[in-house]
């Protein structure tokens, strides 16, 4: 017995993943003078060092047969890989499907992310470009509502500022809570600012 055709579909589908938002929205972020978060991270990470995870999520579309034929993929990007040899965790916002927004995403791949960086000690690189919080007008005309939007990783993201090196890169008009991680880094370095200079002031 041989796995080889479910093998072979797994790649299929991975295939399908690595289309994101579609041609016609990969030649907006172009048009724009924009990578796409495939291409920044294939340019950040050593060659041939990226290893995603959880590529296949995204929401499938099946034919009448039953047969999957395109996936909407989360709009977020997230695996292991190395930069100068060393090893880090990376993750990105596709601004390709549904603008980057945070409540666009699928199984919340972000705060996945985040989890994986704490546990395996790992710096992490975050690259930013979408937003959210509160619903996108997409998700409030789909649910009649807006809501209050939650971080269930917040706790993590402030332990890994004091555990591991972090880097948050702004690339795009971001806001919301698509931009919080990167903010948080800079409420604390303004906060370690100001508790130093107070603390000279003491001494002196």
């Amino acid at each position: 017995m041989s796995w080889q055709p479910e093998v072979d579909e797994l790649k299929r589908r991975a295939e399908l993943a690595k289309v994101m938002g579609g041609p016609e929205n990969i030649a907006r972020q172009h048009a724009g003078g924009k990578l796409t978060v495939r291409e920044r991270i294939e340019r950040l990470l050593d060659p041939g060092t990226f290893h995603e995870t959880g590529a296949l999520t995204g929401k499938p579309t099946y034919d009448e047969q039953g047969r999957l034929v395109s996936i909407t993929p989360s709009n977020f990007v997230l695996g292991l890989g190395r930069v100068d040899g060393r090893r880090v965790l990376v993750g990105g916002d596709d601004f390709t499907v549904r603008g980057g927004a945070a409540d666009g995403s699928i199984g919340y791949k972000a705060g996945y992310g985040e989890l994986m960086a704490h546990e395996l000690h790992l710096p992490i690189i975050r690259l930013v470009d979408g937003s959210g919080g509160g619903g996108s007008v997409k998700t409030i005309e789909e649910r009649k509502r807006t809501y209050v939007p939650g971080n269930p990783a917040w706790d993590v993201v402030v332990a890994l500022l004091s555990e591991v090196p972090v880097i948050s890169a702004c690339l795009g008009s971001v806001a919301g809570l698509g931009a919080t991680p990167a903010n948080s880094l800079s409420r604390v370095r303004q906060w370690w600012s100001a508790a130093s200079a107070k603390s000279s002031l003491k001494r002196s």
